[in-house]
């Protein structure tokens, strides 16, 4: 591997942690490509072409896995864990929810899985 390869990887990396210390906070792709210390659109490029997802994607994952431990794990209402782990609104988290896991929030957590993570979503299939 070259040298501008791993560092292209380890400023991927860099974005990649900061999503996942702070995934519920509000972070778009200026914010990113700032930590990765490139132009926005190299950075969705580059994300994309490492992680097979685009940042956006990779983030509404890590906020729906986190969703789903609290789902699991506490009693709070749907609503709670929904601005908990960074959504904007219940029904944006809902329809995120479904689409990566294949069942609603509520759904999710009456059937009391053991589940830990979502399975492979069709858009990361296809990458």
């Amino acid at each position: 591997m070259s040298r501008a390869a791993e560092e292209s990887n380890r400023r991927m990396l860099r974005a990649r942690d900061a999503m996942d210390r702070a995934y519920a906070q509000p972070l778009d792709v200026p914010v990113l490509a700032r930590i990765a210390h490139v132009s926005q659109a190299h950075f969705t490029r580059t994300f994309r072409a490492t992680f097979s997802e685009t940042p956006h994607r990779y983030l509404q994952r890590r906020r729906v896995e986190r969703a789903m431990f609290l789902l699991r794990e506490t009693d709070r209402s749907v609503t709670d864990i929904c601005f908990a782990v960074g959504f904007g609104s219940p029904g944006t988290f809902s329809c995120t929810f479904r689409d990566i896991v294949g069942r609603s929030p509520r759904a999710y957590r009456k059937e009391g899985t053991g589940r830990t993570a979502p399975p492979p979503s069709a858009d990361r299939a296809r990458a």
